[in-house]
């Protein structure tokens, strides 16, 4: 169940192998242990692919696919997970992790209005790249590991339900077959 659950939502494997921004990772995607989904694999993926959702650089799903390799997570799962920060959630969650990581500096959060031209969002991004950063690491890094841990106590609820209704179904099997008269 946990399994086909995760599977149903996952993009297809040539999707992924055609995205031309992971062209240059080569035959290393080629691997079948990072298509192939486990209780392992899946939870690595959470943890690779929440913690690049919530790191504020481009290309997110290019460095996920790269730690998705080095970790040998599920790639599909890891690449899929960026998308949390999509633009309707960035700045949300951006601006969530601007106030951990200020939080965490003790500075003083910016409550400046943003005036949309190249020079004011470098001189604003100049101003907030420290906080920014070290509040999207520690958020990434706790979001994943808490992705990381759900989905390994999901996963094993899962099969442990699984064995339980196995067992039920067995032992109402065997009632079912010893009410029934034998012939002689």
């Amino acid at each position: 169940m946990a399994k086909k659950l995760i599977q149903s939502y996952l993009p297809d494997s040539n999707t992924i192998r055609d995205n031309r921004y992971l062209r240059f990772l080569g035959s290393t995607i080629e691997n079948p242990n990072l298509w192939h989904l486990n209780r392992r694999s899946a939870a690595a993926a959470f943890f690779v692919g929440v913690f690049c959702a919530f790191i504020p650089i481009p290309f997110q799903m290019v460095v996920a696919a790269c730690l998705a390799i080095v970790f040998r997570s599920n790639l599909p799962l890891s690449v899929a997970l960026v998308w949390i920060t999509n633009p309707v959630t960035m700045p949300a969650i951006f601006y969530f992790t601007y106030k951990v990581g200020c939080y965490l500096l003790n500075v003083p959060i910016s409550e400046s209005t943003l005036e949309l031209s190249l020079h004011s969002v470098g001189a604003e991004l100049s101003r907030i790249w420290k906080p920014l950063y070290l509040g999207s690491l520690i958020t990434g890094l706790a979001g994943g590991a808490l992705g990381y841990f759900a989905i390994r106590l999901y996963w094993r609820w899962n099969i442990i339900s699984n064995w339980k209704n196995r067992r039920v179904q067995r032992k109402q099997a065997h009632q079912v077959q010893s009410h029934i008269p034998r012939k002689k």
